[in-house]
């Protein structure tokens, strides 16, 4: 048995052995894991400093979780965007292939709780009808597979998928969604990153909520992929008690960039079921995206989106005040200093009226350019 292997079957997934860990109620925990299954490795279980931390938060069964029951299993309808078992196509030329359901943990608000934990991956029919699906789609580009975590299956059967997919002449893009490299780094090896290499263009985006998750072992997983050349990505929740302050935020971004991971994503929490205890305002969200924005690395400061329910797919959100107006004449913008600056549309446009935005409403006037003067040429210089 691989090592990696060896680590995630000393996971916790026994309610009696989280309870004998921590001093917890045995009965209180089995009757959440009977629905939603528990899984925490070694890696993860060492990061947990006290209970009710931001990592025990992610991966302890909570009794909220049954609290809920009102909420929709699949807030973002994948189930009715999927024309073959297993693929998901919502956008024009992306579609996504979920290749297992296993992962390396379970993380307690997950958008799919309705389906990880449960036995098996892509069978060969499954992929064979996958990839049919695919090769008649030619608008086709881009392929996520995810799950489950597809960095859970067996090299054998990662290769298989990969080189399936390779013969699908117009897809040019195949990316991977993982938990793994920040919850089981021993299974980043150098066989694994071999068998991408000679797939590539291959992107990761990987999974990171909190600074602590970054531990040096798993800097040194995602460097084994970066040195395999692959991209890496960072997708975020923003979560309740876990990462929902600007400071926290800040240091994650600044650790994966330290990393070699690119922050990609920052979701406000989903509909799912089980999981409305981690859900915070909108506003906390653009309130952390003002926090970034200006006061680190441009680098480091993510998209922050809403997957929309109903299938509605992601939505970027900035801070409204950021383009204040915006009319024929030009822009005026906001930025970090709550300094305000005008930026002239060019000469000659085609004069058409442009929908209001920002802080002007009907009837009302931009706001004074103040913080700026014009200089000769038409632009912007901060006083």
């Amino acid at each position: 048995m691989d090592d990696w292997k060896k680590i995630l079957a000393d996971s916790i997934v026994k309610p009696e052995d989280l309870a004998a860990l921590f001093g917890l109620d045995e009965k209180e925990i089995d009757a959440i894991v009977g629905d939603y299954p528990m899984r925490i490795t070694p890696t993860v279980l060492s990061t947990i400093k006290e209970k009710g931390d931001a990592i025990w938060k992610q991966v302890v069964p909570d009794p909220l979780e049954m609290a809920d029951f009102d909420a929709p299993d699949d807030p973002l309808e994948e189930d009715t965007m999927s024309p073959v078992p297993h693929l998901v196509h919502r956008y024009p030329d992306r579609a996504l292939l979920m290749v297992t359901n296993q992962c390396p943990i379970y993380c307690r608000f997950c958008t799919r709780k309705r389906l990880v934990g449960k036995p098996g991956f892509l069978k060969k029919g499954e992929l064979d009808r996958a990839i049919a699906y695919l090769r008649e789609h030619t608008e086709v580009r881009d392929v996520i597979l995810s799950g489950g975590d597809p960095l859970l299956l067996p090299d054998h059967l990662m290769e298989r998928i990969l080189k399936a997919l390779r013969t699908i002449p117009h897809l040019e893009l195949i990316r991977l969604g993982s938990r793994v490299p920040g919850t089981l780094p021993q299974r980043i090896t150098p066989k694994l990153c071999e068998i991408v290499k000679k797939y590539h263009p291959i992107y990761m985006n990987l999974h990171f909520n909190h600074p602590d998750e970054l531990t040096p072992e798993v800097k040194a997983a995602c460097a084994m992929l970066a040195d395999a050349g692959v991209p890496l990505g960072a997708q975020t929740v923003l979560l309740k008690g876990v990462n929902d302050d600007p400071d926290v935020m800040k240091r994650l971004m600044q650790q994966l960039l330290l990393a070699r991971v690119k922050p990609y994503y920052l979701y406000q929490a989903d509909l799912t079921k089980g999981t409305n205890h981690f859900r915070t305002t909108v506003e906390t969200g653009m309130h952390i995206i003002r926090s970034l924005q200006g006061h680190t690395s441009g680098m480091a400061v993510p998209h922050f989106v809403i997957d929309a329910p109903g299938g509605g797919g992601k939505i970027p959100i900035l801070p409204p005040d950021y383009l204040m107006h915006l009319d024929e004449d030009g822009a005026v913008l906001k930025n970090y200093e709550n300094k305000t600056f005008h930026y002239p549309q060019p000469a000659g446009g085609n004069g058409r009226e442009l929908p209001m935005v920002g802080a002007r409403h009907a009837g009302g006037s931009p706001p004074a350019r103040t913080g700026c003067r014009d200089d000769e040429h038409g632009g912007c210089i901060d006083r």
